[in-house]
C-alpha cells in the first residue's frame, strides 16, 4: 500500500509503498479514507513536535474510515464499522492499524472529511475551554490565527459555550471565516491587537494559535484573572512569558495537549467527542475545509499549512 513517510529523521516526507500492517489483538485495521492535516504534522516532519515519533514514520494524526480487520481481543467494534482515529501517526496511508480504544464510532450521516476533521481540532479546541480553562458564558475569549485549523473551531466553539468572541487572522478573507464561524469581533493582523482588545474591554480567556508578538500582545490585553492557553506556535516564536508580569493582574498560564490525556485520562477525551459528536448531529458544528487533496498531493497540503494558505482543515483523501 502506499504511505507518506517520514523515512530518516529531520527529511521532508517521501510518498512510497509499504507492506499492509497486520492489527495486533487490541487492535483494527482501517481502510483510510481520509486524514486530516495539522501544524503538528510539520513539525514533526521537522522533528521539532514534543511527541515526534523516531523515524521511519508515516505522517497523519487524524483519520476517518472503515474498519477492515479487528483484533483477537476488540470487543464493541467490528468489520465494516466506521471510526474516527485520533492515532498521532499513521493517518496518511491507504490503510493504517490503531489502538481498538482510539477508535470513535461516527454517525452514517457524517462524511469521512468531517470527521477526519474531528479529533485533533475541535478535541483540542473543546477540551482547552471547557476542560482546562474553565470558560463560563459571557466571558470574552480571544483566538488568534483564527481562521486556522485549531482556531476556526475555537471560535466556533467558544461561541457555542457563550462567550464574546474576539477573533484575529491574517487579511480580509479569513477575517469573513472567522466570522461566518461566529465571531462578534475581527482584528487584523496588520492592526494594534493589544489596543483593539483592550477597546473591546480585554480578555477573559486567551486562545492563542500564533505566538511570538501575537501572543505577546493578547498577554497584555488581558482582564484581572484571565487565562491563556498556549496552543501552538505558527509563528515560529515560542513565547517567553515574564512571570512577575503574572502577579499584576493575577494571570494564569494554561497547558494544554491533548495528546497527553489520551495517555493519562482517556476518558476525558472520550467525554469531550461525545459531546462534539452531539452537536454536530445537532446541527451547531460545521467544519470549515479549505482543500481536499488525494494522497500523491499531501506534500501539497502540508505546503498549505507551512505557508498559512488555508482556512480551517486540509484534508488528504487516500
Amino acid at each position: 500500500m502506499r504511505a507518506f513517510r517520514v523515512e530518516t529523521a529531520n527529511q521532508p516526507a517521501i510518498l512510497t509503498d509499504i507492506a499492509v500492517p497486520e492489527p495486533g489483538p487490541r487492535q483494527v485495521r482501517v481502510d483510510i479514507r481520509a486524514c486530516g492535516l495539522n501544524f503538528a504534522d510539520l513539525l514533526m516532519q521537522k522533528g521539532t513536535y514534543q511527541d515526534t515519533p523516531q523515524a521511519p514514520f508515516t505522517l497523519g494524526m487524524e483519520v476517518a474510515g472503515v474498519i477492515n480487520a479487528v483484533g483477537s481481543e476488540v470487543e464493541g467494534l467490528r468489520i465494516g464499522d466506521r471510526v474516527a482515529v485520533f492515532c498521532g501517526q499513521g493517518g496518511l496511508a491507504e490503510q493504517g492499524v490503531f489502538d481498538a480504544a482510539r477508535a470513535v464510532p461516527i454517525p452514517d450521516a457524517m462524511p469521512f472529511e468531517h470527521a477526519a476533521s474531528f479529533p485533533v481540532t475541535y478535541g483540542t479546541s473543546h477540551m482547552a475551554l471547557d476542560h482546562r480553562a474553565r470558560m463560563q458564558p459571557g466571558e470574552t475569549l480571544l483566538v488568534t490565527g483564527a481562521a486556522g485549523g485549531v482556531g476556526l473551531t475555537a471560535v466556533e466553539i467558544g461561541k457555542l459555550m457563550g462567550a464574546t468572541v474576539i477573533a484575529h487572522a491574517r487579511g480580509a478573507d479569513k477575517l469573513e471565516v472567522a466570522k461566518a464561524a461566529g465571531a462578534d469581533h475581527l482584528i487584523d493582523d496588520s492592526e494594534d491587537l493589544r489596543a483593539r482588545v483592550l477597546e473591546l474591554g480585554g480578555a477573559d480567556v486567551v486562545y492563542d494559535a500564533v505566538g511570538g508578538a501575537a501572543f505577546k500582545a493578547a498577554f497584555r490585553a488581558c482582564r484581572p484573572e484571565a487565562r491563556l492557553l498556549p496552543i501552538g506556535f505558527a509563528s515560529g516564536e515560542v513565547p517567553q512569558i515574564p512571570a512577575n508580569h503574572l502577579l499584576v493582574k493575577n494571570l494564569t498560564v494554561i497547558g494544554f495537549y491533548i495528546g497527553g490525556y489520551l495517555k493519562f485520562s482517556p476518558a476525558v477525551v472520550a467525554d469531550s467527542m461525545t459531546t462534539l459528536m452531539g452537536w454536530y448531529l445537532e446541527g451547531r458544528l460545521k467544519p470549515h475545509i479549505s482543500n481536499t487533496l488525494p494522497l500523491e498531493r499531501a506534500a501539497e497540503g502540508l505546503d498549505l499549512l507551512r505557508r498559512r494558505a488555508s482556512t480551517g482543515k486540509v484534508v488528504i483523501t487516500p
